[in-house]
């Protein structure tokens, strides 16, 4: 089956497209990427997504507008994918503004932009949407919603397998290996803490909005970490906290940091370069000490807009010694394309009534099938 991917992550730089086709066992299928698109938001569009995600009130009218041009600009990413209309299914994440882990006993929350009827009405094609709300409803946290499918779709090896996103967020999968003692194992994942979210926010208040980015980490590469206060960092209660764990910019956004731009600057001039080497050492430090918590993997494969950034991938390299440290593209899935590759199986999982969460991940107390279905309205829609 031909499905279509579409995926917005916490940087709200654009739609990442895949067009995939996925047939056999669900649980581990066989699949090939037939096309793929990456189209960037317009400017405005990203920096709303950013301010909103960050807390700042909006109008009703606002946020409708938004959702509606979130939806627009999925539809675009989608055609320019597929141009000829291949795909006959949709699996779509929409744009995050809020999220809510469950905490004590309140209820989890997610909140992705998206109209799903009407991007299925553009596209003329069936739409699975809404994948977090039944893992919510079932007390997860309704994230990472990665770690299954990346099981799915690479397998495991000889040890245990480690996968890394740096998105907005960095977040981790641990694959239990193929034999031995720990073959019976589920497989883990969560959210490490920050990644791009931070980085992308200190480049702007330090280029004053000119650049949006630390392209190839060269900013961060001039500079030299703190490598005390990064310890102190480590100590904080995320930081701390044993999985199943989310997060968002809800908790790492503008405002943490500016707490972590001040704490920088005491006792001293701060330089851009120092504090972009100290945020980009804090990502890796928090994956390297999350990963020293648990089974050693063999290897650590690293996708996600951060894999570009290369003094973060020198960070990695550097704490997470005795493990090969190399990029996800090596085995054929490209950096930008993993996320959106996994809503297209979660899709078709949809499709076949297979259960897309792991509880062992989310702490949801049941496997379930993920996201709702909407066809073309007028009955337009494909079998």
């Amino acid at each position: 089956m031909a499905v279509l991917g579409l995926m917005s992550g916490t940087s709200a730089d654009g739609v990442d497209a895949v067009l995939a086709r996925f047939r056999g066992c669900p649980s581990r299928p066989q699949w090939r990427i037939e096309a793929s698109f990456c189209l960037p938001y317009p400017p405005q569009l990203r920096h709303q997504l950013i301010a909103v995600g960050q807390g700042e009130p909006c109008s009703s009218a606002t946020w409708l507008n938004l959702a509606e041009a979130v939806t627009e600009h999925h539809a675009a990413a989608a055609r320019a994918c597929d141009p000829s209309g291949l795909g006959e299914l949709v699996g779509c994440h929409g744009q995050t503004l809020w999220h809510r882990p469950p905490q004590g006993e309140r209820r989890g929350a997610s909140w992705q932009a998206l109209q799903g009827p009407l991007l299925a009405q553009l596209l003329q094609r069936p739409v699975v949407f809404d994948f977090r709300a039944a893992d919510l409803a079932l007390g997860g946290q309704g994230a990472p919603l990665v770690p299954p499918a990346d099981e799915a779709l690479l397998g495991r090896v000889k040890g245990w397998r480690a996968l890394l996103n740096l998105g907005g967020i960095a977040n981790l999968t641990l694959l239990p290996p193929a034999t031995g003692p720990d073959r019976e194992q589920a497989v883990r994942g969560w959210d490490c803490g920050p990644a791009n979210s931070l980085l992308d926010l200190a480049v702007a208040h330090f280029s004053q909005g000119q650049e949006s980015f630390d392209r190839g980490g060269d900013w961060a590469g001039q500079g030299h970490p703190d490598e005390a206060l990064i310890a102190t960092w480590l100590q904080e209660p995320y930081f701390q906290r044993s999985p199943p764990k989310s997060t968002g910019r809800e908790l790492f956004g503008a405002p943490d940091l500016a707490r972590r731009l001040e704490q920088l600057a005491q006792g001293g001039t701060l330089e851009a370069a120092d504090a972009l080497a100290s945020l980009t050492a804090f990502t890796a430090a928090a994956v390297a000490q999350d990963l020293s918590r648990g089974p050693r993997p063999v290897e650590l494969l690293v996708a996600g807009g951060g894999c570009r950034n290369q003094t973060l991938m020198a960070e990695l390299r550097r704490r997470c010694r005795g493990m090969a440290v190399r990029p996800l593209a090596e085995l054929g899935i490209q950096d930008s394309l993993r996320e959106a590759l996994v809503f297209a199986l979660l899709a078709w999982w949809h499709h076949c009534r297979h259960p897309g969460n792991a509880p062992s991940v989310t702490g949801a107390t049941a496997p379930c099938r993920l996201g709702l279905r909407v066809e073309p309205a007028g009955g337009a829609n494909r079998p």
